[in-house]
């Protein structure tokens, strides 16, 4: 392909313009570039200029009361949120050892509330549904009052199907619990206030909404104790030690502040049609989410491709195989707890999009990926049979409902 269209977003976001303005206020002699601990004047300044983002953030969220602790991105807010209340509670001998989760939860949950087993405490992978979206029958099953803590992700970073955290937080609260939300794919692109989803904690990651990477942020109520995962001098009320990145901090509050309007919303669902009904022209192509998930998101498999043969004849186009954070680990987790079978989890593609996505990008890739498919096709015994009136799901021995791009 000549110039190549992007269509990773959900992996990482280019920089916006204007956020790396505010990053080149910080740095030279001139600038705010001080540790915002140190006591003297510049010192001062960078403290300041770091309480405004904090306060800027926390606005945006519709959160005013809650803190912000800044972290290195979604990974480390997850981290804190799950195992430094894990830890805070094991401190406390409290009787709720219990840890809900979703199936298709990012592997920085996952892998979060795993390592809480070593302080005690049982964790429960709830499932999904054939589309994606939690099965809230087994979240309602599992709650009572030995349940610590809910982790859930708001926009799943491989379907983009979106889950309604606020009636989520209603039964999680009711049972005395404490709701975590993974907000990184969420975050910047729909609607996100603690106050409406009622979240005692909230990850966020600002190379996913433009901002640059190496920053983020948990969001978390005053009243909720953690216990830091990193010690040291003491920085963020003892949250989270080290020196404050006042330049990313800054350019984090700025990128939030440019969140995607109800606009680029619509234009980039727009996109994300024209998209999916292009290789929808294909036949056999299974929707691996729901069409009123996030705009930004679509997941298809190609049925009757080999997922490896696929993959290698895809690698000069920037797109995604599952999370971009585990995705040299086999089939995706997400898909397998969508029951999908490996074959047809293989054959996947994520094909995310952004701000900076034209419909030139979107008829290049449809066109390049048609091509490529249409190819491994035409020497497939598997697309054989369902050329010729097989259906995908009994070759596949799918026993879930499909839905098809």
């Amino acid at each position: 392909m000549s110039a190549q269209p992007y269509l990773d977003y959900a992996a990482t976001t280019p920089l916006d313009a204007r956020v790396a303005a505010v990053m080149r206020q910080f740095h030279g002699p001139e600038a705010h570039f001080a540790n915002p601990a140190s006591r003297h004047p510049a010192g001062r300044k960078a403290a300041a200029a770091v309480a405004e983002a904090e306060a800027q953030m926390l606005s945006m969220l519709g959160a005013p009361g809650y803190r912000i602790t800044w972290t290195s991105g979604a990974t480390e807010a997850d981290n804190l949120a799950i195992l430094g209340f894990a830890r805070a509670l094991a401190k406390r001998d409290s009787a709720r050892r219990r840890i809900l989760v979703g199936a298709a939860d990012h592997s920085a949950v996952l892998a979060a509330a795993s390592a809480c087993r070593e302080y005690g405490f049982d964790v429960v992978s709830l499932g999904v549904e054939a589309d994606g979206r939690l099965d809230i029958d087994a979240l309602k099953a599992q709650l009572d009052d030995t349940v610590a803590l809910v982790s859930i992700t708001h926009v799943n970073n491989e379907t983009g199907v979106i889950e309604d955290i606020a009636a989520i937080s209603e039964w999680v609260h009711a049972h005395g619990a404490k709701l975590h939300v993974d907000a990184a794919q969420s975050a910047g692109r729909i609607p996100l206030a603690a106050n409406a989803m009622q979240a005692d904690f909230i990850s966020l990651s600002a190379h996913k909404f433009y901002g640059p990477n190496g920053i983020g942020a948990l969001c978390h109520h005053p009243a909720v104790r953690l216990e830091p995962l990193l010690h040291g001098g003491g920085q963020q009320r003892g949250l989270r030690s080290g020196t404050l990145p006042v330049a990313l901090i800054a350019a984090m509050a700025q990128a939030f502040q440019l969140a995607d309007d109800a606009a680029e919303q619509a234009r980039q669902r727009a996109l994300q049609t024209r998209l999916r009904e292009g290789l929808g022209n294909l036949g056999g192509v299974v929707l691996n989410g729901r069409r009123d998930g996030s705009a930004h998101i679509l997941n298809v498999s190609f049925a009757g491709v080999h997922g490896a043969a696929l993959q290698s004849a895809l690698a000069d186009l920037a797109v995604g195989f599952g999370s971009a954070c585990s995705s040299h680990h086999g089939p995706s987790h997400v898909l397998r707890a969508m029951r999908r079978p490996d074959a047809l989890a293989h054959a996947a593609v994520r094909l995310s999009l952004g701000r900076f996505t034209q419909p030139d990008d979107i008829d290049q890739a449809i066109e390049f990926i048609s091509r490529v498919v249409s190819e491994l096709r035409a020497s497939s015994p598997v697309w054989r049979e369902i050329d010729q009136g097989e259906s995908v799901a009994s070759v596949y021995a799918v026993t879930t409902p499909l839905e098809f791009a």
